[in-house]
C-alpha cells in the first residue's frame, strides 16, 4: 500500500491507560515515517496546548507532527495553523439553557475550551479543577460562562462514561440542525460547530499536502473517531473499543492501546525495519 499520511485519535488508542506512550519506540518509527516522507497526526479531542505537550520530547529530537485538535475544530501543522471553527454566542447560551433546564443535568461539570483558556464555573471543587487540568491548558474558574472574553472552539459535558454514548445521541437529535455531538474520552461528551469531526478536519490536510483518501491511515476507539474510520479505507480500530464500535468497524490494529499497538500496526503493515 501507498501510505502518505497516518492519523491516530489519542486516549484509549495511542496512549496507554497511564496517559503516555514509549518515547523512543515512537521516536524510531516517526523517525523512518519522516525518511518515506509519512506525515504523522495526532487526531484528538483534547486541545492543540496539551498536543503539543505531549509530544514535546519527540519534537525537540526532531519529529514533527501536525495536529486535528479538539475533535476538528483546529487543524495545524508542524509549521502553521491551517484551520480553526468557533461556536457563535447564541450557539453556547443555548447549550448552557439546554442544561439548566435538564433535569438528568443538574451537577452536571460544563467546561467551554477557548483559544486563550479552559474555562468552568467557580462552583466547581479544587478536585475537579485538577481533572480538568489533567487535559486542558490553563483553566480558570469563572462566576459566569457566558461573560467569557475568549473565542470558544466547543462545549463538553462530562457524564459517567457508560452514559456518553446516550447522552451523545440525545443531544444530537436535540442540537442535530446546527451543532455536532459527540462522545469522547473519559465521560466527555464534546458540542461543536455543526459538520466538525475529524474527518473534515483531515480534508484539510489533505488538501494542504494533496493526498488522497487511500493514501491515508487511520486509528480511533470512540465515536468520536468513527467518521473517520468509516471515511477511510486504511482503518483500525482498537481491539479495547466498546462492543458498539466493534459492531460498525471490523478492521482491528493488532494490539489494544496498553500494548502499543498503533506504532506496532504501522510497523506491520509499513513492514518498517525497527
Amino acid at each position: 500500500m501507498t501510505i502518505k499520511m497516518i492519523a491516530t485519535d489519542m486516549d484509549g488508542t495511542f496512549l496507554k491507560s497511564d496517559d503516555n506512550y514509549d518515547i523512543d519506540y515512537f521516536e524510531k518509527v516517526l523517525a523512518a515515517l519522516q525518511t518515506r516522507e509519512i506525515r504523522f497526526v495526532a487526531a484528538s479531542g483534547r486541545q492543540i496546548a496539551n498536543l503539543r505537550t505531549l509530544f514535546k520530547p519527540v519534537i525537540e529530537r526532531g519529529g514533527q507532527i501536525d495536529y486535528v485538535a479538539s475533535n476538528g475544530s483546529i487543524v495545524a501543522t508542524h509549521e502553521q495553523d491551517l484551520y480553526s471553527v468557533y461556536l457563535s454566542a447564541a450557539q453556547i447560551q443555548k447549550v448552557i439553557d439546554w442544561n439548566a433546564a435538564n433535569p438528568d443535568s443538574a451537577d452536571n461539570l460544563i467546561i467551554l475550551s477557548g483559544n486563550q483558556g479552559t474555562y468552568i464555573s467557580n462552583h466547581a471543587t479544587g478536585q475537579v479543577k485538577e481533572m480538568v487540568e489533567m487535559f486542558y491548558p490553563n483553566v480558570h474558574q469563572v462566576e459566569k460562562l457566558m461573560a467569557i472574553d475568549d473565542k470558544i472552539i466547543g462545549v463538553t459535558f462530562v457524564w459517567p462514561h457508560e452514559e456518553v454514548r446516550e447522552h451523545a445521541e440525545a443531544l444530537e437529535k436535540i442540537f442535530g440542525d446546527e451543532l455536532h455531538a459527540t462522545g469522547s474520552g473519559f465521560g466527555s461528551v464534546d458540542i461543536l460547530p455543526k459538520g466538525v469531526n475529524k474527518a473534515t478536519a483531515l480534508e484539510v490536510l489533505q488538501d494542504y499536502y494533496n493526498i488522497l483518501d487511500d493514501e491515508i491511515m487511520v486509528f480511533g476507539d470512540n465515536t468520536n473517531d468513527l467518521e473517520m474510520l468509516q471515511k477511510y479505507p486504511h482503518h483500525y480500530l482498537m481491539p479495547n473499543a466498546d462492543a458498539f464500535m466493534k459492531e460498525k468497524i471490523t478492521q482491528e490494529a493488532i494490539a489494544p492501546n496498553t500494548e502499543s499497538g498503533v506504532i506496532k500496526t504501522i510497523i506491520k503493515e509499513l513492514n518498517l525495519d525497527i
